[in-house]
């Protein structure tokens, strides 16, 4: 009762004018929220009455109150996709645990949005469903040895497959593969086996390469002990060489003063009797004196027996 008699009180232009603000207050709200700020590495995708309109990038943009609307909110940041370990079978049938992880991005916000009904939930089945291929058509062991070609293949195949998507794949890695338990203690037991293998050929090899290096050790000694020993019979060849010359110099030498002497017989008989008493001053029994000796010797009574 009291807010009506205030209202008859005030007249009809001034509620007029309450009402004037009251409307310009509601449409200054309305403006100020159609205002949308679209972060950078985002885009908005925009319905009006239910019907795509438009896409907004980097800015910011005015959406119309009850005829448009935010139909999604799209990063265009790289996105990772960690997705749950995959139970599969190779051919050789041997079941095993395999999770990959999933690098992309979105190129097209529209297709994102409207080209499958759950882009992560998709990508992750689809994911799954290559794996399986993939593994299918190799073996245990080439799946243990083939990281780099199971992810190029899937790349190669994930990237195709999502380009209805608006998605571009850009790398993709198998995370971890782990075989049964039955197959890993096989393969440790042959890891142990093939380890204890190449130490058995490394200590193998050490030995032969120390039996090798002691063999040329002694080989090398060998050969400069020969060389030393060869030097050593040289040099002694030559010093006895050396020794002879000189005394056969020597003896030309008192040859040559001899003849340069020029003594007389009598002479030359004396000193080859000299030459024979040092001859019997040694062992021999027999000795056989020349007669031009003889003769000397007769001589040399002659001269005695005159003194």
């Amino acid at each position: 009762m009291d807010n009506l008699r205030v209202l008859e009180g005030l007249g009809t232009g001034a509620i007029v004018a309450i009402i004037l603000g009251i409307l310009v207050f509601i449409l200054v709200l309305i403006i100020i929220s159609g205002i949308k700020i679209v972060k950078q590495t985002q885009e908005f995708i925009i319905e009006r009455l239910g019907k795509y309109r438009t896409t907004w990038t980097t800015g910011m943009h005015f959406l119309w109150p009850f005829l448009d609307k935010i139909a999604s909110k799209v990063s265009k940041k790289e996105q990772i996709g960690d997705f749950p370990p995959q139970a599969v079978i190779t051919k050789d049938n041997v079941t095993m645990q395999i999770d990959t992880v999933v690098f992309y991005y979105v190129t097209d916000s529209k297709l994102f949005t409207y080209g499958v009904t759950d882009p992560t939930s998709a990508l992750e089945k689809l994911t799954a469903t290559t794996l399986r291929n993939i593994i299918g058509e190799l073996d245990l062991d080439t799946t243990l040895t083939s990281r780099d070609t199971i992810n190029a293949k899937m790349k190669e195949i994930l990237d195709d497959a999502t380009d209805p998507w608006g998605i571009k794949v850009t790398r993709v890695e198998v995370k971890n593969i782990l075989p049964p338990k039955d197959i890993r203690e096989a393969m440790e037991r042959q890891m142990r086996a093939e380890r204890e293998k190449r130490e058995k050929i490394l200590l193998a090899e050490g030995q032969k390469q120390s039996e090798i290096l002691i063999a040329e050790g002694l080989k090398e000694s060998a050969i400069l002990k020969a060389e030393a020993e060869k030097i050593s019979a040289i040099k002694k060849a030559e010093g006895q060489a050396e020794s002879i010359l000189k005394v056969k110099e020597a003896e030309a030498d008192a040859i040559k003063l001899i003849n340069e002497a020029q003594p007389s017989k009598q002479v030359i008989q004396l000193e080859s009797l000299k030459t024979l008493e040092k001859v019997a001053d040694g062992q021999a029994t027999k000795i056989i004196v020349p007669s031009e000796i003889q003769n000397l010797a007769s001589l040399k009574d002659i001269i005695n027996s005159d003194k």
